[in-house]
């Protein structure tokens, strides 16, 4: 048996706070200049995220860290035809040059610059153990969304699950066939809406295409040695990277004293019931293969 929850599909500003690991007056602030639009309020009158929001609110504070001004982060998200990147470039140009005037404690962010302007996306603004990987991967290949979700693992599991999770987007990358057959998957899990009851035929059909996927997947991860390039990070990294451990506490910064249950419950997604059931109908597909 799987057990499973629904996910929110959004959350108070405490919770968002909480997993971006900032403060719910910081995110007021971001409101008040215009960095971040305000969201929609409850029926308690209550400020309520999800899940773009917070895709945002953890670039944003991973572009803070990273020693960009809240005003430079602000018109780099307004600029929606470059997705931010080209104006991003310019101001770590300017940055660069102040962070060298900086002493030691500032090492480790200046070399977070430099590996975004080399690379020209917010894939520099990951760790290096993630971004390292992914560096070679043609223009083009890697999507906006599979950033998202690296951001998001890595801020749970910590830069060495991220790292091995990107050998799925390595695999998508380079084989433009597994990426048009997840996309089709991944629009067939977008069709079960609210509209669609657990039961529906519909929903073991999608789970099976996924597991048909994950399964393929899986096959070029294999096949392709990175699997192999996998198993090196672990015996390479584990130090420098540590998992999860064995409490369950994740070791993201901000995330030390939140178990790792608690923390990914903190993330909203726009899950419906139907793709909840579908999902833990996939993983029983798979659980005869991985056991």
């Amino acid at each position: 048996m799987f057990s499973s929850f629904i996910p929110p599909r959004q959350v108070t500003i405490g919770g968002a706070a909480a997993f971006v690991g900032t403060t719910p007056r910081a995110i007021r602030h971001y409101h008040q200049i215009g960095l971040l639009p305000e969201p929609e309020r409850g029926s308690d009158d209550r400020r309520r995220y999800g899940y773009e929001e917070m895709i945002q609110l953890l670039w944003i504070r991973r572009m803070a860290d990273a020693g960009i001004a809240l005003d430079d982060i602000r018109d780099a998200f307004a600029d929606d035809t470059s997705d931010g990147d080209s104006d991003v470039a310019g101001i770590l140009n300017f940055l660069e040059r102040a962070l060298v005037a900086r002493q030691a404690e500032l090492e480790q962010q200046r070399a977070t610059v430099q590996r975004m302007r080399a690379q020209g996306s917010r894939l520099g603004l990951l760790s290096d153990v993630v971004s390292d990987r992914l560096a070679d991967l043609p223009d083009g290949t890697l999507r906006q969304n599979d950033l998202d979700t690296l951001l998001v693992t890595e801020r749970i599991f910590g830069a060495l699950g991220a790292a091995v999770q990107a050998s799925r987007f390595i695999a998508l990358a380079t084989h433009p066939d597994l990426r048009e057959h997840a996309d089709r998957v991944d629009a067939a899990e977008q069709s079960l809406d609210d509209t669609v009851a657990v039961d529906d035929p519909r929903v073991a059909e999608v789970a099976a295409q996924r597991r048909a996927f994950e399964a393929a997947l899986h096959a070029v991860i294999e096949s392709s040695g990175l699997a192999q390039a996998e198993r090196a990070l672990f015996d390479e990294g584990a130090e420098s990277h540590p998992a999860p451990a064995e409490d369950g506490t994740a070791t993201a910064p901000a995330c030390r004293s939140t178990s790792l249950a608690e923390t990914v419950r903190m993330m909203p997604y726009e899950f419906s019931p139907a793709l909840v059931r579908s999902m833990e109908l996939a993983l029983e597909l798979d659980a005869p293969l991985t056991t």
